[in-house]
């Protein structure tokens, strides 16, 4: 009779171990279906969140020197382009130049504390593509209506929005709207006049 009270309870021993080992394998196959889960979030999120992709900015510009100009400006990544499209109001009509200057800052009343023209591989100013140097803030003229209205559309794959590279990084730069035409010639800015608009570009 100890015999069999002996081997019962042997065999409850071995069922308890078993369950045990069994409960164990299944919490690490759980653990371990998990970790690769985690590990395949981590390789794909750097794709998802890569610099600058599908990064959309819109900034409203400050009327400067008395003028009456309003005006909002977009700028969004597409891919290895940035896209910029302004809509402005109240301006005189006629020919105005636009440029990015080098400071996100449009506290002063002229416009100067914009600094001068976003220029950071030191080139001569002049129009954009000018096989003999232009800014990489030289964006050119643009036409008002007898309205005082008018639209801006550029892109280019020479800038980008909060990426690494400071030659190409918009942000922390100015958009500028001038009074008058720039002349693509005169040194260092185009003699296109007083600043009517400023707008910062920030996040």
């Amino acid at each position: 009779m100890k015999y069999i009270k002996i081997s019962v309870i042997a065999i409850l021993a071995m069922t308890m171990v078993n369950c045990k080992e069994t409960k164990k394998n299944a919490a690490d196959s759980s653990s371990e279906g998990l970790d690769k889960s985690v590990n395949q979030m981590e390789t794909r999120s750097p794709e998802m969140t890569e610099d600058g992709m599908g990064e959309s900015l819109t900034i409203m510009m400050n009327a400067k020197n008395n003028s009456k100009m309003k005006g909002e400006i977009t700028f969004t990544q597409e891919e290895d382009e940035v896209v910029m499209k302004a809509e402005f109001t109240g301006l005189e009509e006629g020919t105005h130049a636009i440029h990015l200057h080098e400071n996100a800052d449009c506290s002063s009343e002229d416009g100067k504390s914009a600094g001068g023209h976003w220029n950071p591989v030191d080139e001569r100013h002049g129009k954009w593509g000018d096989e003999k140097g232009y800014h990489k803030g030289d964006i050119g003229n643009f036409e008002a209506d007898a309205d005082g209205n008018a639209t801006v559309d550029f892109s280019t794959d020479q800038w980008c929005i909060g990426c690494g590279d400071d030659a190409m990084n918009i942000v922390g730069r100015s958009v500028i709207v001038h009074q008058g035409t720039d002349d693509f010639t005169s040194q260092p800015s185009g003699d296109a006049g007083s600043r009517v608009g400023c707008a910062g570009i920030t996040k």
